[in-house]
């Protein structure tokens, strides 16, 4: 009887670990460079012209959809595809981004998550195993 539940605290504990997100004391003007240079090397990765398309949403409540038509430095232009209206934003006033290349983020989130999942669902099932076997 310990030593199952020796062996059930064990694998409690190990989870614990494997489900601790370690974090950092960073300033908010360091996080909002941080977000800055992501979103900056999210457009150099679309490029430009009519297939780097996207969609923005920012800081300020707007939400623009649109093409790149050119990405510098400090800000890139949106041409909104209806319209033609050009739209000149800086990099720290991109609250979230949506584009063609941009999903590789999400599939590592996807992947992480069902590592995650397969070694929670493994653990439940070895807690039960080991509960079941005792009677």
């Amino acid at each position: 009887m310990l030593k199952k539940f020796l062996s059930v605290s064990l694998v409690v504990l190990l989870l614990n670990l494997v489900g601790v997100i370690p974090t950092s004391a960073n300033s908010q003007a360091e996080t909002q460079a941080r977000n800055a240079r992501k979103v900056k090397d999210g457009i150099m990765k679309l490029g430009n012209g009519e297939t780097a398309r996207l969609q923005l949403a920012l800081r300020d409540g707007r939400k623009l959809k649109g093409y790149i038509r050119e990405a510098g430095e400090e800000s890139f232009v949106v041409v909104d595809a209806k319209t033609g209206a050009a739209t000149t934003i800086t990099y720290p006033q991109v609250k979230q981004i949506k584009g063609n290349n941009l999903s590789s983020g999400a599939k590592i989130a996807l992947n992480l998550g069902a590592v995650v999942g397969i070694a929670l669902g493994l653990s439940i099932l070895l807690v039960v195993v080991l509960f079941h076997g005792e009677k």
